[in-house]
C-alpha cells in the first residue's frame, strides 16, 4: 500500500506540472494519467475505464447536444437580437449579465458565451461603446449562472459524480440554487458599481463586416401591427439614424411627398443608408422585405448566405430590371438591396429599376444558388457571410425540450442522465438537429478529460493518497474548526483552477475534501460544494476557465486587466463562501 500511495502521488504531481505548464493539451494529459494508472496497475482496466460510463461524462456530452439544439436553431441569436435593442449603455450591460446568467445555468455556458459574443460585439459598436466594457462581465456572468444548477457546468456534474461513486448523497438539481443566486447578485452588483472605473476602454473598433456594409437602397414593407404605423415620415427614423440615412415613402406604387403623411399598413418605405443600420431599423420597426419570390419560399430551410455582387462589364442584364428578368425565379436569390456608383442617388423600385454595368445587388441565398452566381459570366461576386436566421419552430421545438429536460429531472421523475439522453434523441427525432451535427456538437476534449481523470480519483482514495493529503495539506487548520478547512479547500480548488482545467482541478480536490470531512467528522457536502463553485468562477485569469479565454483575443484585453477586475471579485467569493456556504449546507 505504500508503495500505491507513493506512485500515486508521483502520478498526481506529474499530472498538475503537465497541466500547469500546458507542455501537452488537457485531454492528451488525462489520457496519459488513465494509462500511467493502468499500467502501474493503481486501478483495474474495469475502473480505468469507468470514467467513459460515468453519469458525470454522458451527461456533459448529452447537454452540449441539447446546448447545440437552441444554438443552431438561432433561439439564441433571436434572443441576443431583442437584447441589442436596449439604447442604454447600463442597462444593456445589466440585462445582458442577468439573460446570459440565467441561460448558463441551464445551457453550457462556453456556448452560450459563443452565441452572444458577436452579437455583444455588435451591439456595443452600434452604440459607439467599447466592447471592452462588456466582455469580461459577459463570461464572468456566465460563470455565476453556471453556478445556480447542477447542470449548469461539467464541474458541478463532475463534484456530483465523485460524490455519488465515494458512496456519498449526490445533489439535487436545484439544490446549488440558493446560494448560486446569491453570487449572481453579489457579482452583477459589484461588476455594475466597479466595472466601468476597472474595465479598460479599448475604443470602438472598425467594423468588419467582410465587406459587405456599404450604402445601400433597400425597400421594405410596412406590415400591420409594425409601431411606425401613424408616424409622421418625416419624423419615422430614429434620432440616431437620422443624419445617417434617408427615408422615402411608397404608396400605391408612387414615390410620395413626405411632409404631413402618417405612414400606414400597406406602404413601403425606400431607404438609403449603411446596411447594418438598416437591418436595425427594419428589427426596430417589424418591417418586412416584399419584393421576394413566393416560390424561394422553399429554401427556407437551408443555410444562408449574404453575398454582393456586381454585374459585370458586358452582362446581357444591363437594362433589364429585377422584375423583367424574373430574378428571383431564375437565380433562387433574394435581392436585398441596390448599390449603385453614381453621384446622384436614385430612387425607384427595386425591382423596377433598370441594371447597370457596377450595380452592386445584395443577395440572400444559399450556398448552391451562391455557386451559380458564382459561375455566371453576368456576375461578379465581391464578398459573402453566413447569415444568422431564427427558425422560430425548431426554436420552440429545442426550448421546449430543454425545459422537458429540466422539469423530469428536477421533479425527481427521471434521472438528470436520463433526462438529457431522452432529449438528445427527441432533437433529432423532431428534426432540431441531425445525427451528424449532435456528434460535431460534443466537445469531445472535455469528455476525454472528465473520462481519464476520474480513475485518478478512484486511485487517490484506495491508496490513501487523499487521506495524506488532506492531513499535510489541510492538517494545519484542522485544528481550527471545519470552517477553517472549508476557506482552505476554496482557495485551494481556486488556485489550481486558475493554473489548469477547472474539472481537472475539482477532480484533485474532491478526494481531499472528502478525506478532510471524514477526519473531522463532519459531512462532505459543504466542502463538496466549496470544490463546485471555486472550480466553476475563475475571474482573475484568461486561462482559468473557458469563456475568459474566449473573450480575451475578442476584447483586446491584457492579462493584467482580468488580474484587476477578477482578483477582487475573487476574494469576495471567497469570503461569501466561506459565510455562506456552512448556512445553506450545515457541517
Amino acid at each position: 500500500m505504500q508503495i500505491d500511495l507513493w506512485l500515486t502521488l508521483a502520478v498526481l504531481a506529474g499530472a498538475v506540472y503537465l497541466f500547469v505548464s500546458e507542455k501537452l493539451a488537457t485531454d492528451v494529459v488525462a489520457l496519459l494519467v488513465l494509462a500511467s494508472l493502468l499500467v502501474l496497475g493503481l486501478v483495474s482496466p474495469t475502473e480505468a475505464l469507468s470514467g467513459f460510463s460515468s453519469e458525470a461524462t454522458i451527461t456533459v456530452a448529452a447537454m452540449f447536444v441539447l446546448s447545440a439544439g437552441l444554438q443552431r436553431s438561432g433561439a439564441l441569436e433571436g434572443l441576443g437580437e431583442a437584447l441589442a435593442r436596449i439604447r442604454w449603455s447600463w442597462l444593456f450591460a445589466l440585462v445582458m449579465m442577468v439573460v446570459i446568467a440565467f441561460i448558463s445555468a441551464f445551457v453550457n455556458n462556453t456556448a452560450a458565451v459563443a452565441v452572444f459574443l458577436p452579437l455583444v460585439i455588435a451591439a456595443a459598436i452600434s452604440q459607439r461603446r467599447a466592447p471592452s466594457k462588456l466582455l469580461i462581465p459577459l463570461s464572468y456572468a456566465a460563470q455565476f449562472g453556471g453556478v445556480c444548477t447542477l447542470v449548469g457546468t461539467s464541474t458541478n456534474l463532475l463534484v456530483n459524480s465523485l460524490a455519488v461513486q465515494s458512496g456519498r448523497e449526490g445533489f439535487g438539481l436545484f439544490e446549488f440554487a440558493p446560494l448560486g443566486i446569491i453570487f449572481v447578485g453579489i457579482g452583477i452588483t459589484y461588476l455594475m458599481l466597479v466595472g466601468n472605473f476597472l474595465l479598460p476602454d479599448l475604443g470602438v473598433p472598425e467594423v468588419d463586416d467582410d465587406g459587405l456594409d456599404g450604402i445601400f437602397l433597400v425597400e421594405l414593407l410596412v406590415p400591420e401591427g409594425s409601431p411606425v404605423i401613424g408616424t409622421d415620415a418625416m419624423k419615422a427614423l430614429p434620432e440616431d439614424m437620422a443624419s445617417k440615412m434617408t427615408l422615402k415613402l411608397v404608396r400605391d406604387g408612387a414615390i410620395r411627398a413626405r411632409r404631413n403623411t402618417s405612414i400606414e399598413a400597406g406602404d413601403r418605405l425606400l431607404l438609403r443608408g449603411e446596411w447594418s443600420l438598416i437591418q436595425r431599423l427594419r428589427k426596430q420597426y417589424k418591417l418586412e422585405f416584399d419584393h421576394v419570390a413566393r416560390d424561394l419560399e422553399g429554401d427556407v430551410e437551408a443555410a444562408r448566405l449574404h453575398a454582393k455582387v456586381m454585374i459585370a462589364p458586358g452582362s446581357h442584364l444591363v437594362g433589364h430590371t429585377l422584375a423583367s428578368l424574373r430574378f428571383g425565379h431564375v437565380y433562387r436569390a433574394r435581392v436585398r438591396g441596390m448599390q449603385r456608383q453614381q453621384r446622384a442617388p436614385f430612387w425607384q423600385h427595386i425591382d423596377h429599376a433598370p441594371l447597370a454595368v457596377g450595380d452592386i445587388l445584395l443577395v440572400d441565398s444559399t450556398e448552391a444558388a451562391l455557386s451559380t452566381l458564382r459561375d455566371d459570366a453576368n456576375f461578379v461576386v465581391l464578398a459573402e457571410r453566413a447569415q444568422p436566421r431564427v427558425d422560430k419552430q425548431r426554436a420552440w421545438t429545442s426550448f421546449l425540450v430543454m425545459f422537458a429536460v429540466i422539469g423530469a429531472a428536477g421533479l425527481g421523475l427521471l434521472p438528470i442522465v436520463a433526462s438529457a439522453i431522452l432529449g438528445c434523441v427527441a432533437l433529432i427525432v423532431l428534426r432540431c438537429l441531425e445525427p451528424d451535427e449532435a456528434y460535431a456538437a460534443v466537445d469531445w476534449r472535455v469528455v476525454m478529460l472528465l473520462a481519464g481523470v476520474l480513475p485518478l480519483g478512484i486511485a487517490l482514495e484506495r491508496s490513501g493518497g487523499a487521506d495524506w493529503l488532506a492531513q499535510n495539506a489541510i492538517g494545519l487548520v484542522g485544528q481550527m474548526g471545519p470552517v477553517a478547512s472549508l476557506a482552505v479547500i476554496y482557495l485551494m480548488t481556486s488556485v489550481l483552477t486558475e493554473m489548469m482545467s477547472n474539472n481537472a482541478a475539482a477532480v484533485l480536490i474532491v478526494p481531499i475534501a472528502i478525506a478532510t470531512a471524514e477526519s473531522l467528522g463532519v459531512d462532505a457536502k459543504p466542502f463538496l460544494v466549496a470544490v463546485a463553485f471555486a472550480a466553476s468562477t475563475a475571474f482573475a485569469t484568461p486561462v482559468g476557465y473557458q469563456t475568459n479565454a474566449m473573450v480575451h483575443a475578442a476584447g483586446g484585453y491584457k492579462f493584467s486587466d482580468f488580474m484587476r477586475i477578477g482578483l477582487p471579485l475573487t476574494v469576495i467569493f471567497w469570503v461569501t463562501a466561506v459565510l455562506l456556504i456552512p448556512i445553506y449546507f450545515p457541517f
